[in-house]
């Protein structure tokens, strides 16, 4: 079972995407829309898709199983439909391949291995793909989230340099426009992308909970969250530290201005009793 997943998009609406396919089920952030061969068929309109499946996940990320390049580009073309914010000419900037082989010389004691690129496992279980694609999409996700975490902390560069040159005074609309990055990032790798949450069939047998983690630790899911986690409070800090400064200066700006207004009419008073 070969997968590739994309982050394609910060959010994609899954109800809206059911309803064209006909699904009334109503979708939560924790679950995966799943498209099945019999799904695809309307999507691709023939009928060589065995074996052949696609996850759609809430915080961005798709997740096909068995797709020819074309096949993954008429995909996310369909969903583009749904998603205004995919950009067609680089949604394959974040991707991941990765491959579910069959070992049967694998143990009972241990039924699944890891390699960079493959998953082997002893016996086949649906619940395994949709593991692994969970995994995997989170993975592509985290990075595409990395990559919007280093482009604030170069703004938050910037600003540091001009304090450095003594330049202290700081835009409101600015300061504003980098506090409500940092707050949409924290938001998107929390509660888009749920790293610290578990699918539902990891509940439901010991080794789908023991795949999930196993998986999850191999692509450094949690120490990934915990490090962009520790930045961005580094970032609030320096936020923190700069609306600070912004406002000493501006108060010392409006304390200095009613003294001058003060000076002005105790000189406009003098010159009144002088004429």
């Amino acid at each position: 079972m070969k997968i590739k997943a994309y982050a394609v998009s910060k959010e994609i609406d899954l109800n809206n995407i059911a309803q064209e396919f006909g699904i009334r089920k109503k979708y939560t952030w924790e679950e995966p829309l799943i498209l099945t061969e019999l799904l695809l068929q309307k999507l691709f309109q023939n009928d060589m898709l065995d074996e052949k499946s696609a996850f759609i996940f809430s915080f961005g990320a798709v997740v096909s199983i068995n797709f020819s390049p074309d096949e993954d580009n008429q995909l996310i073309q369909s969903l583009k439909g749904f998603e205004k914010d995919i950009d067609m000419s680089h949604w394959r900037r974040f991707n991941d391949d990765y491959e579910i082989v069959i070992d049967d010389t694998l143990s009972d004691e241990t039924p699944f291995v890891f390699t960079d690129e493959q998953l082997f496992v002893k016996l086949y279980d649906p619940a395994y793909l949709e593991l692994a694609a969970t995994v995997i999409a989170k993975s592509v996700a985290l990075e595409s989230v990395e990559e919007h975490l280093k482009s604030i902390l170069d703004k938050i560069e910037v600003m540091v340099d001009r304090l450095e040159k003594g330049k202290l005074r700081l835009s409101d609309r600015k300061l504003a426009k980098t506090i409500s990055q940092v707050l949409h990032h924290e938001y998107s790798s929390i509660a888009y992308i749920m790293i610290l949450d578990k699918p539902d069939s990891t509940w439901e047998s010991h080794l789908n909970s023991q795949l999930y983690d196993q998986m999850a630790e191999f692509f450094e899911l949690n120490d990934r969250y915990e490090i962009m986690k520790q930045k961005t409070d580094i970032i609030n800090s320096i936020i923190d530290g700069f609306a600070t400064i912004s406002h000493s200066m501006r108060g010392a700006f409006i304390e200095w201005l009613i003294v001058v207004l003060i000076v002005a009419e105790v000189i406009l008073m003098i010159l009144d009793l002088l004429k």
